[in-house]
């Protein structure tokens, strides 16, 4: 029989994303046959009041997709340990709970800083067996140092190939889309390259601020919270070379090729492809908003936006940059990919702006996913003239016939719980992909240091320090805006 247990059962993550997504599971009679889900935290309670919380948060979750038939099938499934998990004295319980279960699966939905206690005490509790899996929450370290350690500590336990570290965007449906367009289709293939691509934009951008949680975001800034995984991860998939095959050592070994390609960011070019910045008091989303300093309650160096642009340099690549950028407090909360394409060479057309508009292909992730294509067509007219428009066409799968209805948009963490219980790591992260990434997120943050570079203020509610227009003007080249 098979188990999944919840390190940090009773905790935010947990409750607003692990739990309903199992919940979907179920309700979509995805789960393993008799797989029992225990949640593991400090908090004396019983069975019966955490599974209490836990149909409270699912149906707050799920709203207008709840049903209390689904929930009930997923009841009995539910378990709960309060126990103290650095402790293989401890985690004796979990096993005697557990019973013959050996096909076991451990949520580390904690502090990255319990993960080597964690580790050590399943190990000393005969828990690490050989069948076992483990996932890990980013962030895993806040550097490669730090990165090394946990990981040398997770390695004592566990083999590389049940390890999971996680990064819930890429268990997004749209990412996973991107590969199926990539490689699926004859059409777009032979133009993903530096001779029809003239640059890259992936923007995550959120508008709320860091309130209460500027202990954790202090110590970790913009670059090492959203840049070093999420986007380095889009970037490795928009990126790299067709895989051989879709088996998960294939398309991680693409992706540590980009990442191995990646362009060094030196002292001396530093303040030429990079933006620091930290928001201040402004508005956002029509209410007044704090600056980064008086929510945490004095001054600060630590980044709350950041812009890079990146230069893979490869024979697919060399010469067309990847901008990148992150922020709270920005006007939006937009995830997109932007892949614009040349501009025709020569036009033969009449049209009112100028020049006919390059071809643009856009990944939306958030707030909702899709992907579209601008294309030019000709306006409709009889004056005897040939002007074109541009056109946008959307490619998402929720678009897939006259009536359709859109599926459900699913939780990013539905997928990867289900492929971590199967053993399918292809959407995780490999040991050595996360080094490259951390390598080149350090020598960021080691060429900011040396070169004295200072977050530069923005007002909430902006797109960031004008500094982040200005990356991208000294190239001819603007940002997109949402349409």
């Amino acid at each position: 029989m098979a188990a999944l247990v919840l390190f940090g059962g009773g905790g935010d993550l947990a409750m607003r994303m692990l739990l309903p997504s199992l919940y979907f599971l179920e309700q979509e009679r995805l789960l393993p046959d008799g797989l029992k889900i225990v949640g593991v935290a400090r908090s004396a309670e019983s069975r019966e009041e955490y599974v209490a919380k836990v149909r409270e948060a699912c149906e707050a979750r799920t709203g207008a997709d709840w049903s209390p038939e689904d929930f009930a099938r997923l009841e009995p499934r539910l378990d709960y340990l309060a126990l103290d998990a650095t402790s293989a004295d401890s985690l004796k319980q979990l096993r005697e709970r557990l019973g013959d279960d050996d096909a076991l699966t451990f949520f580390l939905a904690v502090s990255p800083s319990l993960y080597g206690g964690i580790v050590k005490a399943l190990k000393g509790a005969g828990l690490a067996t050989d069948q076992a899996r483990i996932v890990l929450e980013k962030p895993v370290g806040r550097d490669l140092k730090t990165f090394l350690e946990i990981d040398d500590a997770v390695a004592h336990a566990f083999r590389e190939d049940q390890v999971f570290r996680i990064d819930h965007y890429l268990g997004k449906e749209t990412v996973q889309n991107l590969i199926a367009l990539r490689f699926g289709n004859t059409v777009f293939e032979p133009l993903w390259n530096s001779q029809n691509i003239d640059h890259v934009q992936i923007t995550i951008g959120e508008t709320v601020g860091v309130g209460d949680r500027w202990p954790y975001y202090d110590e970790y800034g913009a670059l090492r919270d959203m840049l070093q995984n999420h986007m380095l991860q889009l970037l490795c998939l928009v990126a790299m070379e067709p895989p051989s095959d879709l088996d998960p050592e294939s398309v991680r070994n693409e992706k540590v090729k980009v990442l191995k390609s990646l362009r060094p960011i030196t002292q001396e070019e530093v303040e030429r492809v990079t933006v620091r910045g930290q928001y201040v008091a402004g508005l956002s989303e029509g209410q007044p908003a704090k600056g980064y300093d008086e929510e945490r309650g004095e001054d600060s160096d630590t980044e709350t936006f950041v812009a890079i642009r990146a230069d893979i340099d490869n024979w697919r690549w060399a010469g067309t940059p990847f901008f990148m950028r992150t922020g709270k407090r920005l006007p939006e909360k937009r995830t997109e990919i932007v892949i614009q394409f040349k501009p025709l060479p020569h036009s033969i057309f009449d049209y009112e702006d100028g020049e006919p508009a390059a071809n643009k292909m856009i990944i939306e992730l958030q707030p909702e996913e899709d992907i579209s294509l601008t294309v030019m067509n000709k306006k409709a007219g009889l004056d005897g003239r040939m002007q074109l428009q541009p056109i946008k066409m959307s490619l998402s799968w929720g678009f897939r016939g006259k009536g359709d209805t859109a599926p459900r948009r699913r939780i990013a963490y539905e997928r990867l719980l289900l492929d971590a219980l199967k053993g399918d790591s292809t959407l995780f992260v490999r040991r050595d992909e996360a080094e490259q990434a951390w390598k080149w997120v350090d020598e960021v943050s080691d060429a900011w240091a040396d070169g004295g570079i200072k977050p530069q203020e923005y007002v909430a509610g902006s797109w960031g320090p004008p500094l982040a227009d200005t990356l991208l003007a000294r190239t001819g080249r603007t940002w997109n805006t949402s349409e």
